[in-house]
């Protein structure tokens, strides 16, 4: 029975390896019309299956730690299997997806089919914030009920809502921003920042059932549900950032304050 928990934790390590193999099976084809200067694509569905074994991954990763106290079955093996494969879901693979977005984004220019790798690469740079945030977050024991920095599976699922915001939106201005390689770098640049930095963001968790210390929460969850119903995908950098927001400008969102110190 102890073992359950970490095969729930492995089955997050597989949705996300999965991830990887459809994020670069993408099988695009991209014209560049030269009269008018402009470009029209298809997103790839595998680019869009990717994000969505990045969203069971994270249903996984939510159900493993519910499981482990479950059946008190939490140890610093399934910690550590925890964050590992947390990085290929939430750091590795998101960044694949970023790499190709880069590359969606330099093959719409002209002549852009045959730009270098390096200008794709800065994408990598997520992945390498994810591992240092997730090593820092194991040898943390004060993040109970907030964290020093934005947690690695919600940049996953931010990334990986951008393959399905192309996918299933249609308007171009939205889309349009999302393969703009410069808000890509700066994407980039801003959320790995925002995950090794010392901010305090809100966990999650309840910490007591009062209405007054969990408003931010339920704020939060209430803007979820309104954005989900109107925006659709586009609910999720919404919410994102929304949290963000919460979290660094009401001090209750981060929780007790005998757990962040």
């Amino acid at each position: 029975m102890k073992q359950i928990p970490n095969f729930f934790t492995l089955l997050n390590l597989f949705a996300g390896c999965l991830a990887i193999v459809f994020a670069l099976q993408t099988n695009t084809v991209i014209f560049y019309i030269n009269d008018q200067y402009s470009s029209s694509f298809n997103i790839p569905e595998k680019i869009s299956w990717a994000a969505i074994c990045i969203i069971i991954a994270a249903l996984i990763d939510f159900l493993d730690g519910f499981v482990a106290r479950l059946f008190k079955a939490t140890s610093d093996l399934g910690k550590q299997l925890d964050s590992l494969s947390d990085l290929v879901s939430f750091g590795v693979a998101p960044a694949v997806i970023l790499y190709q977005l880069l590359r969606f984004s330099f093959a719409r220019e002209e002549n852009g089919l045959d730009v270098s790798i390096i200008w794709m690469l800065p994408a990598f740079i997520v992945a390498c914030a994810a591992a240092y945030r997730l090593g820092k977050f194991n040898l943390d024991t004060s993040q109970q009920f907030s964290f020093k920095g934005v947690p690695v599976p919600a940049v996953g699922l931010l990334i990986a809502s951008f393959p399905l915001i192309l996918h299933f939106n249609y308007i171009n201005s939205v889309n349009n921003i999302i393969i703009n390689k410069w808000f890509l770098y700066a994407l980039i640049l801003l959320l790995s920042y925002l995950m090794l930095s010392s901010h305090r963001m809100m966990a999650l968790k309840f910490s007591d059932y009062s209405l007054k210390n969990n408003m931010p929460k339920i704020i939060l969850l209430v803007i979820a549900i309104i954005a989900a119903l109107f925006l659709h995908w586009i609910a999720v950098p919404v919410v994102f950032i929304i949290y963000v927001l919460l979290s660094l400008t009401i001090p209750k969102a981060i929780g007790p304050k005998s757990n962040i110190e």
